[in-house]
């Protein structure tokens, strides 16, 4: 891959690391529920589902690294797969939660996605 994709890549992956760390650590803290939009009983009474989904965007966040670091093939199917899985989890929690998800999540897969594509 590129540098450039794999920046992006790699980039990406750091967003699901901080995600992983706000939704399974930091989820009743006032900063992370400030961003999540909850109140102190919602982060309560769903911390343990949002550190279930924490742990999922750690998958995401490992699969891309792999990617990234991984020689090709396997490293470009590989980036492939996880951004297009991102990229679709960003379109879901646009559609289901709050629609800035698609610019936070979905957008930058897909940039990440198109450089991948163009450096293989």
């Amino acid at each position: 891959m590129s540098i450039a994709a794999t920046v992006a890549v790699l980039l990406l992956a750091a967003l699901h690391i901080l995600i992983l760390v706000m939704e399974m650590f930091l989820w009743n803290t006032p900063r992370v529920r400030a961003a999540f939009g909850t109140t102190p009983e919602l982060a309560e009474s769903t911390r343990v589902m949002a550190g279930n989904q924490g742990l999922y965007n750690g998958f995401l966040a490992a699969g891309l690294v792999w990617g990234a670091v991984a020689p090709d093939p396997v490293g470009f199917q590989a980036s492939v797969f996880f951004l297009v899985c991102v990229a679709v989890a960003g379109l879901y929690g646009a559609a289901t939660a709050n629609r800035r998800i698609v610019f936070v999540q979905t957008v930058p897969a897909l940039v990440a996605l198109v450089l991948v594509w163009a450096a293989h």
